[in-house]
């Protein structure tokens, strides 16, 4: 019997384009991140450093990179969060028949920008009864350790939880633990078809 849902953001409510920071930097002859900066998108993604001093790592690898361009580059991963995704959490919050949570990798620039172009964020994260961002718990995706740290705070179990998410090793990590999933493909799913998709489990 599944007791919570626990949904990811990016791909699921928010669309991304995966490839446009990349995009971005190339245009400015960035073509390969050394691996120290890949590292650092970790550590910022787990708020272990700054937006100050991620792009101060970004610059100092790349001086002619301003940090406006920067941040431009950064976001720009950020597309539309449709108004009918927000219809159907604020509807699953309404019938509270599930246990809702969010559990995003993100950061606090993406943040920080979706609550200046998202004019319902707050409405959107009333709807959850948790709302777990990987900076602001120090852990991120698809460690064991966010997942049972999620499932400690609400005293669930993994096959009591229905796990949605669009990167398969995050989903697989949740599999290993006995979590239900859902990898989806936001090229040809949309989370509020889910009812018919994992209609098996309900």
């Amino acid at each position: 019997m599944i007791e919570a849902i626990i949904f990811d953001f990016g791909d699921v409510f928010i669309n991304l384009d995966k490839q446009a920071t990349q995009n971005n930097l190339k245009k400015m002859d960035i073509l390969d991140l050394p691996e120290v900066l890949i590292e650092k998108n970790k550590e910022y993604e787990q708020g272990f450093i700054s937006s100050n001093e991620i792009s101060e790592h970004y610059q100092s690898q790349f001086p002619k990179l301003k940090h406006d361009i920067f941040l431009d580059s950064w976001n720009s991963i950020l597309l539309d969060f449709p108004e009918y995704r927000l219809r159907f959490i604020e509807k699953l919050a309404e019938e509270k028949d599930f246990k809702l949570i969010l559990l995003s990798n993100t950061n606090e620039n993406h943040i920080e920008y979706i609550k200046e172009n998202v004019p319902f964020f707050n409405d959107f994260k009333d709807c959850f009864d948790a709302f777990y961002l990987s900076h602001e718990i120090g852990m991120r995706k698809p460690e064991p350790e966010i997942y049972k740290y999620v499932i400690g705070q609400h005293d669930l179990k993994p096959e009591n939880c229905l796990f949605i998410d669009d990167t398969q090793e995050n989903t697989e990590s949740a599999d290993k633990l006995g979590f239900h999933t859902w990898n989806i493909s936001p090229s040809h799913e949309d989370v509020i078809d889910l009812f018919t998709i994992k209609k098996e489990l309900f």
